[in-house]
């Protein structure tokens, strides 16, 4: 029998920038921040700054890395959901199912 994650309502995720972010790298390994910044309709200052409050809270991690199609100095900024991201969106996720599910009770926080 499968199990799905424990219920954990995440008050840092539940932000709804932070939310759509997560969301968005839930199935990928990482992804290119000018990707998550045209997906979501976000502009560079509220990306970064929420990328930083995930970071902090140790759910994503990010890296800059120099690309050989760029000319100029600029790097690329890459960005991963961590083990504990993943895990605490799961839950979290499951939190709110519990909620929309008439349960709001069980989801501990």
């Amino acid at each position: 029998m499968t199990t799905g994650p424990a219920a954990q309502f995440n008050t840092t995720i539940h932000s709804p920038i932070r939310l759509r972010i997560c969301a968005l790298m839930r199935r990928v390994p990482e992804l290119e921040f000018a990707v998550i910044r045209d997906t979501l309709g976000l502009n560079d200052a509220n990306l970064s700054k929420n990328l930083k409050v995930l970071g902090d809270a140790g759910l994503v991690t990010v890296r800059k890395e120099s690309s050989s199609a760029r000319s100029d100095a600029r790097r690329l900024t890459w960005v991963a959901l961590t083990a504990e991201g993943r895990k605490s969106l799961e839950g979290h996720l499951a939190a709110l199912t519990e909620i929309a599910d008439g349960d709001p009770g069980r989801t501990g926080e």
